[in-house]
């Protein structure tokens, strides 16, 4: 529990460590272990939940190991609730203004692991909204104007009502894109490896995926709604629990994977599946006995 409330309170692993007196490879482990758990609670939590029909969606951009290897982590949050519904990832070539020598270096490592797939945005925005539009037969997607979402959209079984939102907008209460942009914020604020200009960046995407499945459940089940407001948090508001949980209640009790149903995606990020190219090891999660 003391591992899990550092862990949304912008401190890094590191820093987690100092603080714990413990070695950095022992906070790696827990907040793995953490992030398994959470991904399983969350899910046995939305088994109760009823179909989502008003959603709002965005990508927020990070990076593993260098700023050469960049990747976006696609969200969606329930836009009347503020409930975080899903997350997935895409593996992204960085772009922006470069040196001549940056340009030659991407191009050294592009020969070297490949270059990431063009399509990944568009795929995993796909990915995130089958599993957040799941059951519904008609809703709305708010999203900025990124080219890849509405050729998501299209593939999805449901009647969408895709609404396209101008980025520059004033982002306060009154835009429209503004549950998704809060969550942008507190993803920014309460995980030191999403942090702009950060030395704590993840070193594998792997573990950037449990720590978002750690501020999944702290957002949803934990922590207010709002800061001023009553003791409710966006649980509550889905009457998927009945009070404000703490770390100790999610984990009073052991989930099981065998029990409880993971998508593609999140089977990926249990059994430790998502592959960082840079890195020469990537372990998986197996049982040794």
């Amino acid at each position: 529990a003391t591992v899990q409330k550092h862990a949304v309170s912008g401190a890094a692993n590191r820093q987690v460590a100092r603080l714990l007196g413990c070695a950095p490879s022992t906070v790696d482990n827990h907040l793995a272990r953490l992030g398994r758990h959470c991904l399983l609670f969350h899910r046995q939590l939305m088994q109760k939940a009823s179909p989502f029909s008003d959603i709002a969606i965005d990508g927020l951009v990070t990076f593993e190991r260098s700023q050469y290897y960049p990747f976006e982590h696609l969200v969606a949050v329930d836009r009347q609730t503020g409930f975080f519904i899903h997350f997935t990832d895409a593996a992204l070539r960085r772009s922006g203004t470069m040196t001549a020598y940056q340009r030659r270096r991407r191009r050294e490592l592009e020969d070297l692991h490949g270059r990431p797939d063009p399509k990944a945005v568009e795929k995993a925005s796909r990915s995130l909204l089958e599993v957040a539009l799941r059951g519904a037969v008609m809703a709305t997607v708010r999203s900025d104007k990124h080219r890849a979402y509405p050729r998501a959209i299209r593939w999805l079984a449901q009647i969408i009502d895709h609404q396209r939102i101008d980025s520059r907008i004033k982002r306060d209460r009154h835009n429209e894109l503004f549950e998704i942009n809060l969550l942008d914020l507190l993803l920014r604020h309460c995980l030191k490896n999403h942090t702009r200009e950060t030395i704590a960046f993840s070193k594998r995407r792997q573990e950037s995926a449990y720590r978002l499945a750690i501020l999944l459940v702290w957002r949803n089940c934990i922590k207010r709604r709002w800061e001023k407001g009553g003791r409710r948090t966006p649980a509550m508001e889905l009457g998927l629990v009945d009070r404000m949980l703490t770390a100790e209640n999610v984990l009073a009790e052991r989930l099981f994977v065998s029990r409880i149903e993971l998508c593609a995606t999140w089977g990926d990020y249990y059994w430790r599946r998502v592959e960082t190219v840079a890195q020469a090891v990537n372990r998986r999660h197996e049982l040794r006995y």
